[in-house]
């Protein structure tokens, strides 16, 4: 995706943490507690290749989406991040020393953007609007890699069921949502399986469609002409329906808590229905998640904001440019 929207671009590869899920949602936290070790360890290795790359390239600035290894001594980084409170599943008091560990994290970095409006708990409500924000904290508005039609062409009976996040978890949902989808014969079902190595099921009903994997341009012309989207609370599929304005049932990764906030938060703020994966029933739930309101654009002065912020940054490395 990168490669294809960047073509001139050089681009270095960088090792993922290695994260690996479990497939029951009662042990999705405690699975990823105990790679805390394997976390720490990629945190340190990302931090020696910044080192070894900058030796090569001297970058002036490192923007980065929740790599915590990438701030080194010298190098002006930013982090961005909409979850300044992790919610462990713990309760407030785990919540809290999470926290204030996080922050101590965020806060090594010259500025943390935080990926949200700041007014009226903005989209991932306590999330990104706790009690107390990180020193260096700065809110630089909601944003999406799509662009929603002027005038978007939208079908009566068109669900878009879009399917994200890690596996065996994304291929559960996949399988509960084709057995349900082919019993609600009143809509026409177009599936985005998020799955760019997967094939498309035989002998599918004439009113399913199924695409392994879409991109930019495909996702948001479906998008446009669905009337409802069900798919995953992950905060970057929150934006995208922020930014086309759509009506969505949420079914949040079991056991993955921050999800489970989002779409109770949503669900409780009217915007989209959520249910739990092992309660969802697309043929009474698409009319109940029809009733909420949806969810409404509030990027107004987004792009000015995250320009605005983008400017100051290079606006002091010039200044400290000129000093030298």
């Amino acid at each position: 995706m990168l490669k294809k929207n960047f073509p001139d671009l050089p681009q270095f590869l960088l090792p993922g943490y290695g994260i690996t899920y479990s497939s029951s949602g009662g042990t999705f936290v405690l699975k990823l507690l105990s790679q805390i070790p394997k976390i720490l360890r990629a945190i340190h290795r990302e931090r020696k290749w910044l080192h070894d790359t900058q030796a090569t390239h001297q970058f002036d600035l490192v923007i980065s989406d929740n790599r915590y290894g990438l701030k080194i001594e010298g190098l002006k980084s930013v982090i961005l991040t909409h979850q300044l409170q992790i919610m462990t599943g713990f309760g407030p008091g785990a919540d809290s020393v999470m926290r204030r560990m996080h922050f101590r994290m965020l806060e090594k970095f010259d500025e943390c953007w935080v990926v949200d409006t700041q007014e009226n708990g903005g989209l991932a409500g306590a999330l990104s609007h706790p009690r107390q924000l990180p020193a260096n904290s700065h809110y630089i508005g909601q944003l999406s890699q799509l662009l929603a039609p002027v005038a978007p062409e939208q079908h009566n009976n068109s669900i878009l069921i879009l399917l994200s996040g890690p596996e065996p978890m994304r291929g559960i949902l996949e399988e509960i949502m084709l057995q349900q989808a082919a019993l609600a014969i009143d809509y026409h079902f177009h599936i985005i399986a998020g799955n760019p190595s997967g094939r498309a099921p035989a002998h599918l009903p004439a009113h399913i469609t199924h695409t392994a994997y879409a991109n930019t341009q495909e996702l948001a012309g479906a998008l446009a002409r669905a009337r409802l989207v069900v798919c995953r609370s992950g905060y970057s599929t929150l934006m995208d329906l922020a930014m086309f304005e759509k009506k969505a049932l949420l079914i949040p990764t079991p056991g993955q808590s921050e999800q489970e906030y989002l779409a109770m938060h949503l669900q409780t703020r009217g915007v989209a229905l959520s249910k739990r994966q092992g309660e969802v029933n697309l043929s009474k739930d698409i009319p109940e998640a029809l009733d909420y309101k949806g969810f409404k654009r509030n990027l107004a002065g987004t792009s000015g904001l995250m320009e605005a912020v983008i400017d100051n940054a290079l606006q002091q490395l010039k200044v400290a440019a000129g000093r030298h």
